[in-house]
């Protein structure tokens, strides 16, 4: 297993993670959930992404079971949250970062979690209702009292991370080191134009999502939605329109013969290809058995034979975002 240090913190964090969105409570119990995270665990893995929303806190609950049959040494892994939505209808519940949310957020999920503190916490997404200085300074103080070490933002755009950043550095509060944006080979821009300066002014780094792009560059959409996937799951209907899109399923299709040539599977080259980008602290990866478990973390035998040969064949076919001079 490859470590990189998470943006400009001190702590590393294993190439390849493991999340649990989609998956825990929702297509496997705690008995599997301690399987699949058990596998990533002894191959290196030891960051374990989560947020209060998945399955409405029931993903925390049966991460927090399977860790305590786990009994792993708390020093040697880490552990994600992260708030916006809420699980509550309320009007100070829902869709906001205010510091009331976000106190009262930490201590629900700590809870469910049965743990004293996470290593990280994220800002879901951005408020444009709330002040940017009250959630900073709320984050600021979760860290101050123990309850988190480390906090980030997820889907914020380059202008709110910066805008967060420089408040926190006017008063000597905790930065923001991370954030978590989607990036696989067909959702680029933001990483790697949006966000370019980010990483060398503020230190950002990255836990990215979903570098299958919700399964589309596994293949396995290519001829419909099957079966028991995820594109068929109820409550994911959102997803349909892009798991058949043609044009994106005509980019998909033209990347085979290229992992083929490489001896790797399609989800292999993926997941692959998010890693090779230095920008990115760890790419977080998903599972519902044990056997993807091996399989994902296969990508890092792929890693070493993306050239640059390669990665020049891959963006003729899928384009590349057109990163402004600056």
């Amino acid at each position: 297993m490859e470590y990189r240090y998470l943006g400009r913190s001190g702590i590393q964090v294993s190439v390849l993670s493991f999340g649990s969105w989609v998956t825990f409570s929702t297509q496997i119990d705690v008995d599997a959930a301690v399987e699949s995270m058990a596998a990533a665990y002894d191959a290196g893995v030891n960051f374990f992404d989560n947020a209060e929303i998945y399955a409405a806190g029931k993903s925390e609950e049966v991460m927090g079971a399977a860790l305590k049959k786990l009994g792993w040494r708390r020093g040697s892994y880490l552990v994600s949250t992260k708030f916006f939505w809420g699980l509550h209808d309320g009007v100070n519940e829902k869709n906001t970062l205010s510091r009331k949310r976000l106190r009262e957020a930490i201590d629900a999920s700590l809870a469910r979690f049965c743990l004293d503190y996470v290593d990280l916490v994220f800002c879901h997404r951005a408020d444009p209702t709330t002040p940017i200085e009250e959630t900073a300074r709320a984050m600021n103080d979760m860290i101050v009292q123990g309850k988190a070490l480390y906090w980030g933002t997820s889907e914020w755009n380059a202008d709110e991370i910066r805008a967060a950043w420089l408040i926190c550095d006017k008063y000597g509060w905790h930065k923001p080191v991370m954030e978590q944006p989607q990036y696989n080979l067909l959702h680029r821009r933001r990483v790697e134009e949006e966000y370019a300066r980010l990483y060398k002014d503020t230190g950002l780094g990255l836990t990215t999502w979903s570098p299958l792009a919700s399964g589309l560059l596994t293949g396995k959409y290519n001829n419909g939605i099957p079966e028991g996937t995820r594109g068929a799951l109820k409550g994911y209907e959102w997803l349909r329109e892009r798991l058949t899109n043609p044009q994106e399923i005509a980019k998909v299709k033209a990347l085979e013969p290229l992992t083929k040539e490489l001896g790797c599977t399609l989800a292999q080259f993926a997941i692959a290809w998010c890693a090779k980008n230095p920008c990115v602290s760890t790419v977080i990866t998903g599972a519902s058995r044990v056997s993807q478990v091996h399989e994902n973390l296969q990508a890092l035998e792929v890693l070493p034979k993306l050239t640059p040969d390669v990665m020049a064949r891959v963006d003729e076919i899928v384009g590349k975002p057109k990163i402004e001079e600056r």
